[in-house]
């Protein structure tokens, strides 16, 4: 389990910058303080997102969360809307979407999680590790300045984990999503790499400021890195953890994410 620290480190006794961790969950207990359920439609996803953990699609045990996507015995009611409104149909698939939006917002730094994906190898799963500007017009909205379409500034989005299912095994994908000026309309695939790793063991997945540039790493390792990206993302960002269908294929069991910690930290004089 990792401990909340200040690393630190002197040059001829005189301080120098250092990473300090502002924002860590280390998941002993589900703490609302720090996430919120996020209940909305997009990407043609097929499953519902549900609220409080119902149908077991979230669960706190052994100083983990638990993010699951779960096959109930028939289709259900459910409320989430698109982003013009319009209601999902019924599904008979369930899952959990969480995010700090409103609670733990942070220009630049280093957002890091720790996690693994128990898939048994089926297609069509979407889990994902990923931050969202703050001034996002999705819903929860909350306060009064959610008001800026995706991607564009104040909405940005920066992918730190992405497993597609249906088009890769043992790979996961990072990378900034570009702005093109346009509401629903970013450049999903110029700024984006398919990295090998084994996903069913722990990995730490983070993205890093670095200058003008985000850097992408697992365990420590950079794996991939957007050049002058960085200063495109000047706007407080939030923490999203989620699974997700994206197909109509059948599943069977359930798919889970688990998550051993998430943290943020940032760098400076202290």
């Amino acid at each position: 389990m990792l401990s909340s620290c200040i690393l630190k480190t002197k040059k001829n006794e005189d301080k120098e910058p250092a990473w300090t961790i502002d924002f860590l969950d280390d998941f002993d207990s589900f703490n609302t303080d720090n996430w919120q359920d996020q209940l909305l439609w997009v990407n043609n996803e097929t499953q519902c997102y549900v609220p409080d953990a119902a149908y077991n699609t979230r669960e706190i045990s052994e100083g983990t969360i638990k993010l699951r996507v779960v096959r109930i015995d028939s289709a259900i009611h459910c409320g989430n809307l698109d982003k013009q409104g319009n209601q999902h149909p019924p599904s008979a698939y369930v899952a959990s979407r969480i995010c700090t939006k409103n609670k733990h917002e942070f220009i630049k730094g280093r957002w890091t999680a720790r996690l693994k994906l128990h898939t048994n190898g089926q297609p069509s799963q979407f889990p994902a590790w990923w931050i969202l500007g703050a001034q996002n017009d999705e819903v929860p909205v909350q306060e009064a300045d959610e008001n800026v379409c995706w991607p564009k500034t104040g909405s940005g989005e920066i992918d730190i984990f992405e497993h597609h299912g249906d088009h890769m095994k043992d790979a996961f994908t990072a990378g900034a999503i570009v702005n093109t000026g346009i509401c629903d309309k970013g450049d999903w695939w110029s700024k984006r790499k398919n990295i090998e790793t084994s996903l069913s063991e722990y990995h730490e997945y983070s993205v890093e400021w670095e200058n003008s540039d985000l850097v992408y790493r697992v365990d420590g390792v950079e794996v991939y890195r957007n050049i002058g990206e960085g200063d495109k993302y000047p706007e407080p960002m939030f923490a999203i953890l989620n699974y997700a269908k994206i197909t109509e294929s059948e599943m069977q069991g359930s798919w889970t994410m688990e998550v051993d910690w998430v943290r943020h930290e940032s760098y400076g004089i202290q």
